[in-house]
């Protein structure tokens, strides 16, 4: 039994390096085809690497990239567990080679804001692929998730653009150029839009409160044919003070249209709400994870 769960672990540990390395490699392309060449960055420890190139006139924006991570990275480790850090760990070291070995490949001539979008769109999706994994790469992707632990109703997207601000702007001062720092916003915004869609906006799900005096029958039936509990409320009409109980399921969108059949083939007057919801945790969604 012990080997079977040792097993486990490992093909654990080697499927979340795989998508690590699948995301460092996404983000080494955006970075280097589209963000480089225009001098812009996405803030960060790449962007301050950047800056700290640019300083020197010398060195690589990778190898910079992970001397720059190792405090934070220490920090990181110590808060975060062991899992995290062997894939931080990862992150750091796969992010550093991509953006060194991909600084050879032909630079498509596009116009700056192009460049930024892409840039973004394209780190903005490793970026994700890797905190999907539960890892990071590093730097203020570290700082990000431990504030995360801390504002649990903030986005790590959002924290990450945060602390993403002040290397932004250090962009347009090193470059002796506003307009840098103008530009670097746009993949900032880009790829924490893209990373928040990945994260979390793939996750939706559908919550409806039914109102309906045949709602046992609608219960029975979204059991049956959707395979979905629900729950009872309790609730007062505000007009005629009459108590009715109120159903509410929560289902995956594309559900949707088969709840609503249900509802109007049970009870054609039944009143229903529809609402958007995310990040739906329990049985029958997604498991809760004290990291996204």
């Amino acid at each position: 039994m012990k080997a079977q769960t040792n097993m486990e672990v490992l093909k654990d540990y080697l499927l979340m390096l795989a998508k690590v390395a699948l995301g460092c490699a996404f983000f080494g392309v955006g970075f280097n085809l589209f963000l480089v060449p225009n001098k812009i960055n996405l803030g960060g420890v790449s962007g301050m690497a950047m800056i700290v190139q640019a300083l020197l006139g010398r060195g690589s924006i990778g190898l910079f990239s992970a001397l720059l991570n190792v405090p934070l990275f220490i920090l990181g480790v110590r808060a975060l567990g062991k899992r995290f850090f062997v894939g931080s760990l990862a992150g750091m070291l796969f992010s550093s080679l991509f953006i060194d070995l991909f600084a050879c490949l032909p630079v498509p001539k596009v116009e700056i804001l192009l460049g930024s979008i892409y840039g973004g769109i394209l780190s903005g999706l490793g970026l994700g692929i890797v905190f999907l994994a539960g890892a990071s790469t590093g730097g203020t992707d570290i700082v990000g998730r431990l504030l995360r632990t801390r504002f649990r109703t903030a986005s790590l997207g959002k924290l990450i653009l945060a602390s993403d601000i002040v290397v932004i702007t250090c962009t347009g001062v090193v470059f002796h150029d506003v307009s840098k720092a103008l530009y670097s916003a746009v993949p900032l915004y880009v790829s924490t839009f893209v990373m928040d869609q990945l994260i979390y906006g793939l996750d939706h799900s559908t919550v409806a409160y039914i109102i309906s005096d045949r709602y046992r029958e609608v219960l029975d039936a979204v059991s049956t044919r959707l395979d979905r509990g629900s729950t009872l409320i309790e609730a007062t009409g505000g007009y005629t003070g009459a108590h009715k109980p109120v159903l509410m399921s929560v289902v995956r969108r594309k559900q949707v249209p088969q709840l609503k059949d249900i509802v109007r083939e049970t009870d054609p007057n039944a009143f229903v709400i529809l609402q958007d919801a995310h990040q739906v945790l329990g049985e029958g969604f997604k498991r809760y994870s004290d990291e996204l």
